[in-house]
């Protein structure tokens, strides 16, 4: 049911019920001395004004909420939707610069290719020159070998026309010796000019070879300049991949930045608006566990065996696991005197998932709080949320309180009492949100609306605000517990009790 709709049901009733009762004066009068006789007009009330205006005040209130409410909610919306936009340009911005580093990267290893293309021809540039310049010297070779065979050939020629001279003069030289002698002649003159010419193309092939080399040893240069050039230009270019590098680095940074700023800011709304009761309830029906006591002790009729069963949750402050639960709902008593238990044993449950229970020590705050410690792997088997203390238990003025025993929760309004530090006040006059038979009493858990345990009642009216576990004494549950004399312990912590304000008891 809507709980505005609920709030005007409940003022109409409130509205009926002083419009149809009027007081019986006379009625009373006459219970009182005789003779005496009283008559008193009552004026029926406008119903349908006071009815009109209680609806009202309802719906002003209910319109100015809404108001508020949708306010807030647009101011989240807004800056989520700023966020959402800075993180798409950042984004944008990141695709850009990746796509740049890629183009890059590409121009790069072009100029790698272009690079080593480079290398091959200067290698083999470097081979036809190593291989002309054993050519040249061959021809070097070939030209003095043949300069040596010209000097020869002039030499015998020389000779030759020494000799033909020397034997012109002699008469008596035959003509065949003079034939022969001028075919020798004419032979070493056809030798001489075959020579003259074999050492002209050679001249000839040592120039074109010299002219080669010169060519060869330009290229040679020009490509090492190139490839200088090129290296150049590869440093630069890694300098600036670096730097594109360190830049994306940067805006990914950036990014992750403003995406934990943007869960920050998210999760700062949530934490300023809180959770809802229907949120908060379910959660603990999704997490609560059933605590089972049972104790034995002798009295005049035999063995007497008391048993009682509570709903609570696993709390942490940070150090020490454990679940909650009023003294009431256990078969523990505090009173003068306290009763004397043989065998204390208990269990907690969930689903399929049980642990025994091992302990159970008194709050040294209030000891009408139970705390049970829980090991972490126990905690994991039951396989249930372990909920935290509230750090900021005055953030909201609103709490949710929760019934262990049956199944009830409303947002109530807790009041801070100076005079007692440890406790806030539930304020009765304001009680709204509430589902199913609400009667707030000891032993029901206070959530705050971030949905953490607040507290747990200690009478119908203080909440223990639970800041850290300090236990003050301890029950080891077992077959005999005859050695620990719980009746007087039960008695000393009454005591304890009964020295607290008269408004806690």
């Amino acid at each position: 049911m809507n709980r505005s709709i609920l709030i005007v049901i409940c003022d109409f009733l409130l509205v009926s019920l002083v419009m149809f009762t009027t007081v019986d004066v006379n009625k009373v009068a006459e219970e009182g001395p005789r003779g005496l006789k009283v008559e008193m007009r009552t004026n029926r009330v406008d119903s349908s004004k006071d009815l009109t205006a209680a609806m009202q005040m309802v719906l002003d209130e209910e319109r100015r909420n809404r108001d508020r409410l949708l306010g807030e909610l647009a101011n989240a919306r807004d800056s989520l939707t700023r966020q959402q936009s800075l993180l798409s340009e950042r984004d944008k911005q990141v695709q850009s610069v990746q796509q740049e580093l890629a183009e890059r990267e590409k121009e790069l290893q072009a100029s790698q290719e272009e690079l080593a293309q480079r290398d091959k021809k200067v290698q083999t540039f470097q081979q036809e020159l190593a291989a002309r310049q054993q050519q040249g010297a061959l021809l070097a070779q070939q030209q003095a070998a043949l300069q040596e065979q010209l000097a020869a050939a002039e030499a015998s020629l020389t000779n030759l026309s020494q000799q033909l001279h020397d034997n012109a003069v002699q008469s008596v030289i035959s003509g065949e010796r003079l034939a022969a002698f001028e075919d020798l002649f004419s032979k070493q003159t056809l030798q001489s000019s075959n020579l003259q010419q074999q050492l002209a193309a050679l001249a000839k092939t040592n120039e074109v070879v010299l002219a080669e080399k010169q060519r060869l040893g330009t290229q040679l240069a020009v490509a090492e300049a190139e490839k200088r050039i090129v290296a150049d230009q590869v440093t630069h270019m890694q300098d600036e991949v670096k730097i594109e590098r360190e830049e994306k680095a940067r805006l990914a940074e950036g990014v992750r930045e403003l995406a934990a700023k943007s869960g920050d800011i998210a999760r700062e709304v949530r934490d300023n608006r809180g959770m809802v009761p229907n949120g908060i309830f379910y959660e603990f029906a999704t997490n609560r566990i059933r605590a089972r006591f049972s104790a034995v002790r002798n009295s005049l009729f035999g063995e007497t065996t008391k048993i009682k069963e509570t709903e609570t949750v696993l709390v942490s402050d940070g150090s020490a696991t454990y679940a909650l639960c009023h003294v009431h709902d256990t078969p523990l008593t505090l009173w003068e005197p306290g009763i004397d238990w043989e065998s204390l044993s208990g269990d907690l449950n969930r689903n399929t998932a049980s642990c025994p229970i091992r302990s159970v020590s008194f709050c040294l705050t209030d000891p009408r709080v139970l705390l049970i410690p829980v090991t972490a792997e126990e905690a994991l088997r039951l396989g249930c949320k372990v909920y935290r203390v509230s750090t900021e238990p005055y953030k909201f003025q609103d709490a949710v309180l929760i019934g262990t025993r049956e199944d009830y929760y409303g947002e109530c309004r807790f009041q801070i009492d100076l005079s007692t530090p440890d406790y806030v006040k539930l304020d009765r006059n304001f009680l709204k949100g509430l589902i199913g038979k609400f009667n707030p009493s000891r032993g029901d858990l206070v959530f705050s609306k971030t949905g953490e345990v607040l507290g747990v009642m200690a009478n119908s009216s203080y909440c223990l605000m639970l800041r850290n576990f300090s236990p003050e004494a301890t029950f080891l549950f077992g077959d005999d517990v005859r050695a620990q004399h719980t009746g007087a312990t039960l008695s000393a912590l009454y005591s304890h009790l009964l020295t607290m304000p008269f408004k806690l008891q």
